[in-house]
């Protein structure tokens, strides 16, 4: 059957305890997870890619994952997945807001390329209410963001909001 390999792609502005819950579920299923970095301009990021590549290695390294690979793409996400040899793209479900748009998505990968199937995983309970939009508000007002993100994360994101934590 080979190697399965998924592709967790996001924007990861910056990765949250509930990407990483993902990310490490992700790679105990699966012989190879790739993280991808997307370069989303429309979304208008805080962090570039190679920052965000970075925080994300240093996340990889720590828990030891070394099925893990860190990427980046600025193409269809369907034909990233095509071109790395991906089976499977893993996708992060927190809430039912969130499943009809990646019900649609997930539809239309299958439309453009029917071999790669999509994964929904649920971030465990205690992240289900995390997203990067509100790390980045809450820290926007030095607000304590410590069990949201890793340590590292959180000065590098008072750092680039030009904020103390209060």
């Amino acid at each position: 059957m080979g190697c399965k390999v998924a592709v967790y792609p996001g924007t990861f502005d910056p990765i949250t305890y509930g990407h990483l819950d993902i990310l490490e579920r992700a790679a105990r299923i699966f012989d190879k997870v790739i993280i991808a970095v997307a370069v989303n301009r429309r979304k208008g990021p805080l962090f570039s890619v190679e920052e965000r590549k970075e925080m994300i290695e240093e996340c990889v390294r720590e828990r030891g994952l070394s099925n893990v690979e860190v990427d980046s793409f600025d193409t269809l996400l369907i034909e990233y997945a095509r071109t790395k040899g991906a089976s499977v793209i893993v996708r992060g479900l927190r809430a039912i807001s969130d499943f009809e748009y990646e019900f649609q998505m997930a539809l239309m990968n299958r439309k453009l390329y029917p071999n790669i199937e999509t994964l929904f995983m649920m971030p465990s309970e205690q992240y289900t209410y995390i997203s990067s939009r509100i790390v980045k508000e809450i820290a926007s007002y030095g607000g304590n963001v410590s069990c949201l993100v890793p340590p590292f994360i959180a000065e590098r994101l008072y750092a680039k909001l030009g904020v103390k934590e209060r």
